[in-house]
């Protein structure tokens, strides 16, 4: 494939309301897509839509954890009369502190959003998107090239997204269809609000620009590659982890992510 261009295209953004979705959507509108903006909270959604170019949004309310989300989702961008040449499975959250420290109800929700959401949506566009010879781009993380403890639910999506993109490209790109995974790092985004207390303390470093991140995840698309971290010490260190063993890579991440009271005393 040659590098593609966004304009005329359709392209379903989820998570738009906020953070990297929203940096999607902005990005996407700046290029000449038509975007269908997909979250919970309609007043965010709505003001999005009148920021961006007049005729270039539109918005699909929906709680794509519920049972039955994706199906919902697809009626609804039917109903607009629109079909789907791309689609950006952004939406997602984490949690952070002891597997042990959270209701088993909130882990479920995880898996329900960074997953089941994930592959169903994938599942109900995946024709039509084939049919306009279009493309998917999915949302993952530099969590998933490694065990996460302390977020070890979290991790575990991630690491399912990426194995699942890596699979879905072997078999959609010899049938024209562009499959991305984009795996960023910290990134300024409420993903720490989410997250829980103290993870934005644990989680130190420089969080990128969402803005950044979106910059190279539509680079890479356009130029048919199929996964891309964001980021040179990112890259570095996902690198680096393919030289140890998981157990040590687990240790050594379980420092960085140990709620303060977890960590043991070194004397």
């Amino acid at each position: 494939m040659h590098h593609t261009s966004f304009a005329g295209k359709n392209v379903l953004v989820t998570g738009a309301s906020m953070g990297l979705g929203k940096a999607f959507a902005e990005a996407l509108a700046r290029r000449g897509a038509t975007v269908i903006l997909v979250a919970r909270s309609r007043e965010r959604l709505e003001a999005l839509a009148r920021a961006l170019p007049p005729g270039q949004a539109h918005v699909v309310v929906a709680d794509l954890a519920a049972p039955g989300a994706a199906g919902r989702v697809k009626e609804a961008v039917a109903a607009l009369g629109l079909g789907v040449d791309i689609l950006v499975n952004n939406a997602g959250f984490g949690l952070h502190g002891p597997f042990t420290g959270r209701p088993p109800a909130e882990q479920r929700e995880q898996i329900d959003l960074n997953v089941v959401a994930l592959v169903e949506l994938t599942g109900v566009f995946l024709p039509e998107i084939e049919r306009r010879r279009g493309g998917i781009i999915h949302v993952a993380s530099v969590a998933g090239f490694q065990p996460t403890p302390y977020m070890a639910v979290y991790g575990a999506t991630k690491a399912f997204v990426l194995s699942f993109s890596d699979a879905l490209w072997a078999e959609l790109q010899p049938r024209g269809v562009r499959v991305l995974c984009v795996s960023p790092g910290l990134t300024a985004t409420a993903f720490f609000e989410r997250a829980g207390e103290g993870a934005a303390g644990r989680l130190a470093g420089k969080k990128a620009d969402p803005a950044a991140v979106v910059a190279t995840a539509l680079a890479a698309y356009a130029g048919d590659r199929s996964s891309v971290v964001h980021g040179r010490r990112n890259a570095a260190m996902t690198f680096a982890a393919r030289f140890l063993s998981r157990q040590r890579a687990a240790q050594i991440i379980a420092r960085m992510t140990a709620p303060k009271q977890a960590i043991a005393p070194s004397g």
